[in-house]
């Protein structure tokens, strides 16, 4: 009874039960340390994310991807099929419906030649050499109701009935490569002219596409001519037209203009430079210059 006499009277000098004062078991103290610890030594593998300490606590995480100590770049999986994707050239599709449609609205002129230059001055299709934008692509989208006899030049077609299309209406259609710097000055002349730079020389085309714009087939500005002139006929063979004689034709003079493969405008060389202001076009006179914009 001594016992229980002195444990009443430490208790009546306590304090009284309160929140401030409550303390749980040591052994439930100790088993929620233990649930809500992270892995250490041979446990470590079950850990994720980033560590405990550094850049996880201070809230200054690493861009995605680079969380430890492997790059994303290296833990992602390669896509070969993406391969060289960024150096894939481009071309704005345009069709023989749109085309006839300018004609109609006045927006093309078709007793001229047709190129990049004339598509973009409607301002109705636009170029962006900055996404590599280079030229325009054909399609026979209105083929069946095409009617204007016209010489175009476009950068790409896909299709033989696009090609016969306009030259069933006596037409000609060139296919030919403009590298960037040109696509630039063509796609909007004016602000070229403005730069007080001189008129580029058109590059060469790249190796995957020297095939292609060397072909007949495809009227590439690179192919043979007496080989055009077969491969004219044999589609007016396939399709079953006759193939007008360009020879005597009142537009034979239109119908046979053509650019050298280095120009990208007409009655313009390369080299020349165009004064806007003053209404005058200055001409190298340096036979080093001379030669280089020849070559």
């Amino acid at each position: 009874m001594a016992s229980v006499e002195k444990a009443l009277q430490m208790l009546r000098k306590l304090p009284r039960v309160a929140l401030n004062n409550i303390k749980e078991f040591p052994e439930v103290i100790k088993e929620r340390k233990a649930r809500h610890a992270l892995p250490r030594g041979k446990d470590a593998k079950f850990k994720l994310g980033a560590d405990h300490k550094g850049a996880a606590q201070r809230m200054s995480r690493p861009r995605l991807g680079f969380g430890k100590s492997t790059p994303g770049y290296l833990r992602v999986p390669k896509e070969y099929y993406y391969s060289g994707h960024h150096l894939l050239r481009q071309y704005i599709p345009i069709s023989l419906l749109q085309i006839q449609r300018l004609i109609d609205l006045g927006r093309l002129n078709p007793n001229e030649p047709i190129d990049l230059t004339d598509i973009c001055n409607t301002k109705l299709l636009l170029i962006d050499p900055s996404k590599r934008q280079f030229g325009f692509q054909l399609t026979d989208e209105g083929a069946d109701i095409f009617k204007s006899k016209i010489n175009i030049e476009v950068q790409w077609i896909l299709s033989e009935l696009t090609i016969a299309a306009i030259e069933k209406n006596g037409g000609v259609v060139t296919t030919k490569y403009y590298d960037i710097e040109s696509v630039n000055a063509m796609s909007d002349p004016r602000r070229f002219f403005l730069s007080g730079k001189p008129i580029p020389k058109n590059g060469t085309p790249p190796l995957n596409a020297i095939e292609y714009y060397t072909s007949a087939a495809n009227r590439g500005y690179l192919a043979n001519p007496d080989q055009i002139r077969i491969e004219r006929l044999k589609l007016a063979q396939k399709y079953g037209y006759e193939l007008p004689d360009l020879e005597n034709d009142p537009q034979r003079d239109m119908l046979s203009k053509k650019k050298d493969p280095r120009q990208i405008w007409h009655g313009l060389e390369p080299g020349w430079l165009v004064n806007l202001k003053d209404e005058v076009i200055l001409k190298p006179t340096d036979k080093e210059w001379i030669e280089y914009y020849k070559s």
